[in-house]
């Protein structure tokens, strides 16, 4: 299962990467900026953070192969949660109701939040001179 989380990972965080990437570039070429919180948040949280955690699981071996998938669950989720939902707050680009794209906000952000919490609990439950590798 290990495995199998960190290559999800590691693609999901290349397709953040991608998709920031693309973000930059959008912004570089329409000279506005507006995006540029977003586009932040998308490289941190989705290309480098996502892309981190698929190393760590490809290098480590966890005793808990559950807390595995809990975390990338989380992780994937928060991410897509917290980038989505700061595109719906800042750029409201369908005029929907404010506290809707607020509480997807908050939302996409407390499982990001869980997600930073589990890692650090999973960092704890590494099998002591055992790596996957």
């Amino acid at each position: 299962m290990q495995e199998r989380w960190s290559l999800r990972l590691i693609r999901a965080g290349a397709i953040f990467g991608l998709l920031g990437a693309y973000l930059g570039s959008h912004m570089a070429g329409a000279g506005s900026y507006a995006l540029r919180p977003i586009h932040a948040h998308i490289l941190l949280v989705g290309w480098l953070s996502l892309f981190v955690y698929g190393l760590f699981y490809r290098l480590y071996k966890i005793k808990s192969p559950k807390l595995v998938a809990v975390h990338g669950w989380a992780a994937i989720i928060g991410a897509v949660g917290l980038t989505l939902g700061m595109y719906l707050q800042f750029i409201q680009p369908f005029n929907m109701d404010e506290t809707f794209a607020l509480i997807a906000y908050i939302v996409g952000g407390t499982i990001l939040l869980i997600s930073f919490a589990i890692f650090v609990l999973v960092t704890f439950r590494v099998e002591k001179g055992r790596s996957a590798v």
